[in-house]
């Protein structure tokens, strides 16, 4: 399986001293579902697989980065119609964060950016992006 990974991935594999499929299915249940790292270590303990919460962090910390690019191409495209929303994000009693997303008509969210405070121009940057690797409005 390694043949076929990038150069990339392939170089931070190298350093890892875990069998492959474990360290990737890991990593994708950690970047694909919402939990802990404490869940993981758990739910792989229950599977007979040995993994402490900090080696899974820094795992994720290592491939999350690297696997970015070739996850984006597997991406099913967007429509080609967007929508775009800007929403405040409440945080133990208090409003804290800026929400910005990007949708298609369908709903599904194409790219978001979270902020602490409301930025417009960051927010058009970003979007500007996501149009340039998703395809245009």
């Amino acid at each position: 399986m390694k043949q076929n990974l990038n150069r990339a991935v392939a170089k931070v594999l190298k350093s890892l001293h875990y069998p492959l499929d474990v360290i990737l299915l890991c990593v994708r249940r950690y970047a694909a579902y919402p939990l802990s790292l404490r869940h993981l270590e758990q739910t792989n303990g229950e599977r007979g697989i040995s993994v402490r919460h900090p080696t899974v962090h820094r795992w994720t910390l290592k491939l999350l980065p690297v696997l970015e690019k070739p996850f984006r191409r597997c991406k099913p495209a967007g429509g080609r119609s967007w929508g775009m929303d800007e929403t405040y994000i409440r945080v133990r009693s208090e409003w804290k964060y800026y929400l910005y997303r990007a949708a298609d008509k369908a709903g599904n969210t194409i790219a978001f950016l979270l902020r602490a405070r409301r930025d417009k121009a960051a927010a058009r940057r970003h979007f500007e992006k996501a149009m340039t690797l998703n395809g245009e409005l």
